[in-house]
């Protein structure tokens, strides 16, 4: 039986993967990461509603980092069925806002509707 935290993992490396497909190796050296929540001190730019994710731009040779932070997005989604279209236009929305593009560059199915 596959827990919930793998899950959720292989939904976002199915939507990175997909990403990847789309445009090749365009993405860069962009990590990916998971997290339960996130940190305790949102950085100042954040709005006060918890966050689904966060990007790390990269700096001084350390690559972008995407961060999703499983318990907040599993919370926002009311139906469990939609959670692989949100997660998948979470990891969308932060690969195009590291790579400077519009989400629907990346995926034109991309819904755009995440004030869950």
């Amino acid at each position: 039986m596959t827990s919930r935290s793998e899950t959720f993992d292989d939904l976002v490396l199915d939507a990175v993967e997909r990403v990847e497909r789309r445009v090749g190796q365009g993405i860069g050296d962009i990590e990916f990461a998971v997290e339960l929540v996130p940190p305790s001190d949102p950085t100042p730019f954040e709005p006060e509603r918890v966050p689904l994710s966060r990007l790390f731009p990269a700096e001084r040779g350390v690559p972008a980092r995407i961060v999703l932070f499983r318990r907040p997005i599993e919370t926002r989604v009311e139906d469990p069925r939609d959670l692989a279209v949100t997660v998948n236009d979470i990891v969308v929305e932060q690969i195009a806002a590291a790579l400077g593009v519009e989400p629907t560059t990346l995926d034109p199915g991309y819904q755009g509707d995440l004030d869950l």
